[in-house]
């Protein structure tokens, strides 16, 4: 009986461990509320920083998120932002309207988009296109056309501060902004972590932007709890063997019980090398 239990029990452990990586390769923009990615240049000279925030923008009684994106000079008064208010459904982020500050002495480019634009897709693969174009009004310019075409290009491990994230999608963004008769075009390159979201960005003067921190990042040392020093098979079937139970022991999300959640956070980190500067 004890032997058919173990089998029981590991047998659970390795489908969780396959269902987790199937399920991590799904979603690379997170969109929970609250969420939020830093990013520094190589040179911690300047900032970008990814939000997710609450919003009290309504468009046909559907109230919105906001999706800011900061840029700043440390050390400096000069701040810029682009707004970004989104909705999300089965297709991805959904853009309704966006206020894109441009700084002195442009003011900002603000745009209403009805019926919205996808922004970034659910899911995503490489070879993926996207685009879209929209109209805006800049002070001292006039009325521009901008499109954004996007393509994901590369699937490549990103080293950052914070940590290194595999199977990072990289995405190269292509921009066109027409203003009467002339057109200026850029490009710039994101990369999206599955299950986490952005970790690299580099601009269009080729300024590299890495991460630092984000409410995404575990204490991936939580999830070693044979404590043997790596996330291995042992920790699943130590956990599994707790399922159901109301306990600490194995409870790695905190939530006051031992289920699918926990197995699911430590499949996500197998094979992770627990030290002290994970902790």
């Amino acid at each position: 009986m004890k032997k058919n239990n173990a089998t029981i029990i590991l047998f659970a452990a390795i489908l969780t461990l396959t269902t987790a990586v199937i399920t991590n390769a799904q979603i690379y923009y997170p969109t929970d509320i609250g969420n939020e990615w830093v990013l520094e240049s190589e040179d911690r000279a300047e900032r970008v920083t990814y939000s997710i925030e609450a919003s009290e923008e309504t468009i046909n009684e559907k109230n919105l998120a906001l999706l800011k994106i900061q840029h700043e000079t440390i050390g400096t008064d000069s701040i810029t932002a682009e707004r970004y208010f989104v909705d999300f459904d089965e297709e991805g982020i959904k853009l309704y309207k966006y206020e894109v500050e441009l700084g002195d002495p442009f003011g900002v480019a603000t745009g209403l988009l009805y019926p919205p634009i996808l922004f970034y897709p659910l899911t995503l693969e490489v070879g993926d296109t996207w685009e879209f174009s929209t109209e805006t009004e800049v002070i001292l310019v006039g009325p521009v056309l901008f499109t954004s075409i996007s393509k994901v290009v590369d699937k490549e491990e990103v080293e950052t501060p914070a940590g290194i994230f595999k199977d990072c999608l990289k995405i190269t963004i292509r921009t066109i902004s027409e203003v009467a008769l002339s057109r200026t075009r850029s490009t710039s390159h994101l990369w999206l972590a599955p299950d986490f979201g952005p970790v690299k960005f580099e601009n269009s003067q080729d300024i590299v932007y890495t991460l630092v921190s984000s409410n995404l990042l575990p204490n991936i040392s939580d999830y070693d709890v044979t404590g043997d020093g790596v996330i291995n098979i042992l920790d699943l079937v130590y956990v599994a063997a707790r399922f159901g139970e109301d306990t600490d022991e194995g409870d790695v999300n905190n939530d006051g019980k031992v289920n699918i959640l926990d197995l699911t956070l430590i499949a996500k980190y197998f094979g992770i090398e627990v030290n002290a500067e994970s902790d």
